[in-house]
C-alpha cells in the first residue's frame, strides 16, 4: 500500500490533522535513535488561549491534560415528581482548536536546555492572522534564544511563515513544499530544501550542539509509513487535490501519473 506519488502526496493535505499527528510521533522515534546519550527528544504541546477582545491570544503550555471523548449521550431532562419544569434551549458550543505539537531536542546535561526545535507546520500556523502571529512569536523566541530551528512545510495552502523573508527565497527554491533550517551558530545563513511533487522528499541534516555531528531526518519513509497506517490508498484520485490547485505543469504531470497507474 503506497501512494502513487513518488514523494509528498498532495491529496494528503485533506487528512493533514491525522497525518500531522502520525508524523510527529514517527519523527521523534527516528531522531531518538541517533541522539547522543545526554540529549533527548520531546513532543511539546501548546493550546491557544483567548485573552481579550479582537485578535488577542497567546500560547499556553499545559502541565497536565485530561481528555475524555465519549460519544455524546442523548439529552435527558431531570424533573421533580409532579412539578412542571421549563424546557431549556440547547445551544451548541464551537469546538476547541486542537493542541499544536512540535518537537524539541533538549540537553539533559545543561538543565534541559533546548538545543533544536523541529516544527512540522500545521494549518493553524499558516491559515489565520492570529495563528501566524503566534507562530512567528515562537519562531522569534527560538532564534533569539540561539536554538536551532528546523521548519518543515508540507502544506501547499496557507500563507508563507518560514523563518526567512518570502522575497528572499531564490526563484529556484520556489516549490510546492519547503524545508528551512536555521542554525544557531550561523544566524545570518538559511538552509533551504525545495521539494517538488516529482521527486522523493530529500534527507535533511538536523543540527544539534556545535560539538555534535548533524543527525539525519529521512522524511520520505515516514510519509510512506503514515500513508500505509492511515489506509489512505482509499483516496479517490479521480477528484482534484485540495486547494490551492496545482500549477499547470504539475497538474498535467499528476494527471498523466494517475492515469498511468489506473487511478483516473
Amino acid at each position: 500500500m503506497k501512494s502513487p506519488f513518488p514523494g509528498m502526496d498532495p491529496y494528503l493535505e485533506r487528512y493533514w490533522g491525522d497525518m500531522h499527528a502520525k508524523m510527529i510521533v514517527y519523527i521523534c522515534g527516528q531522531i531518538s535513535e541517533q541522539l547522543p546519550e545526554d540529549l533527548a527528544v520531546h513532543v511539546e504541546e501548546t493550546v491557544s488561549v483567548e485573552v481579550g477582545e479582537g485578535d488577542q491570544s497567546r500560547w499556553a503550555y499545559p502541565d497536565v491534560q485530561v481528555v475524555e471523548e465519549p460519544s455524546a449521550p442523548p439529552y435527558t431532562r431531570a424533573t421533580a415528581s409532579g412539578v412542571a419544569v421549563a424546557e431549556p434551549r440547547l445551544v451548541g458550543l464551537p469546538s476547541e482548536a486542537p493542541p499544536a505539537r512540535h518537537i524539541e531536542i533538549i540537553d539533559m546535561s545543561s538543565g534541559d536546555r533546548v538545543v533544536t526545535a523541529i516544527e512540522l507546520l500545521s494549518r493553524a500556523n499558516k491559515a489565520s492572522k492570529s495563528g501566524r502571529r503566534r507562530y512567528r512569536q515562537k519562531q522569534r523566541n527560538y532564534l533569539r534564544g540561539r536554538v536551532n530551528l528546523v521548519e518543515i512545510d508540507l502544506l501547499r495552502s496557507g500563507s508563507f511563515v518560514l523563518a526567512i523573508p518570502e522575497l528572499a527565497v531564490p526563484a529556484d527554491c520556489h516549490a510546492p513544499y519547503l524545508i528551512c533550517v536555521r542554525r544557531a551558530n550561523r544566524p545570518y545563513l538559511v538552509e533551504l530544501f525545495p521539494i517538488s511533487l516529482r521527486e522523493p522528499v530529500p534527507n535533511v541534516s538536523v543540527p544539534l550542539r556545535p560539538t555534535d555531528a548533524d543527525i539525519v531526518l529521512s522524511l520520505q519513509p515516514l510519509i510512506e509509513q503514515a500513508y500505509r497506517i492511515g489506509r489512505w490508498d482509499r483516496i479517490d484520485y479521480r477528484q482534484p487535490p485540495p486547494r490551492p490547485p496545482l500549477n499547470e505543469d504539475d497538474a498535467r504531470w499528476a494527471d498523466a501519473l494517475l492515469r498511468e497507474k489506473g487511478l483516473r
